[in-house]
C-alpha cells in the first residue's frame, strides 16, 4: 500500500511539474539588422549607407584632430604667456567643438533615417516575419524579441538567438 501511495505521489508530482513546465514562456531574440545586411549587403542602398557612414566618420575624425591640434597650440601659447593667442584659440576651439557636435548630431540623424528606410522594406519584412513565425512555432517559442528594439534587454543567452537559423532558412528558400 505504501508503494502504491509513493508511486501515486510521484506521478502527481510529475504531472504537476509537467503542467508547470508548459506554462513557462520560451522566448528567442533576433538581430534583424544583421539579417537585413546579410541579404542586402550588395544592394545600392546599403552601399550608399555604408559610404556615407564612412565619410561622416572620416569627417568627424578630421574635425576632432583639428580641435586636438588647436588645444595643443593653446597649451603652447599658455606656456609662452601669449594671452591674446590663448583667447583667440579658446574661441576657435569652442566654435569648432560646437560645429563638430552639430555636424555629428545632424549626420547621425541622417544615417538613422537611411537605416530606418533600409530596414522597412515591406516585402523583405513580410518574408522575414513568416520565417520567424515558422521557426518560432517549430521550436516552441512563444515570444521573439528584436535586439534593435530591445533597449530593456540587459542580458540574454546566445542559445535563444535564432538569427543564424532564420538566415539559413531564408537562404535555402532563395
Amino acid at each position: 500500500m505504501k508503494s502504491i501511495r509513493a508511486v501515486l505521489f510521484f506521478v502527481l508530482i510529475l504531472l504537476g511539474s509537467m503542467s508547470f513546465a508548459q506554462q513557462i514562456t520560451k522566448f528567442a531574440v533576433i538581430d534583424t539588422t544583421r539579417i537585413y545586411t546579410t541579404f542586402y549587403r550588395d544592394s545600392r542602398n546599403v552601399r550608399e549607407f555604408e559610404s556615407r557612414k564612412t565619410k561622416y566618420q572620416g569627417d568627424i575624425k578630421r574635425m576632432s584632430e583639428e580641435i586636438k591640434n588647436l588645444r595643443q597650440q593653446k597649451v603652447d601659447a599658455e606656456e609662452a604667456k601669449d594671452t591674446v593667442k590663448v583667447t583667440r584659440l579658446e574661441a576657435e576651439i569652442q566654435t569648432k567643438t560646437n560645429s563638430l557636435m552639430d555636424y555629428s548630431k545632424i549626420k547621425n540623424l541622417e544615417l538613422d533615417t537611411l537605416k530606418k528606410n533600409l530596414v522597412t522594406d515591406d516585402e523583405f519584412y513580410s518574408m522575414l516575419y513568416e520565417e520567424i513565425k515558422r521557426i518560432a512555432e517549430a521550436d516552441g517559442f512563444s515570444m521573439v524579441l528584436s535586439l534593435q528594439d530591445g533597449a530593456s534587454i540587459i542580458w540574454y543567452s546566445p542559445t535563444v538567438d535564432i538569427t543564424d537559423k532564420v538566415i539559413r532558412s531564408m537562404t535555402s528558400r532563395q
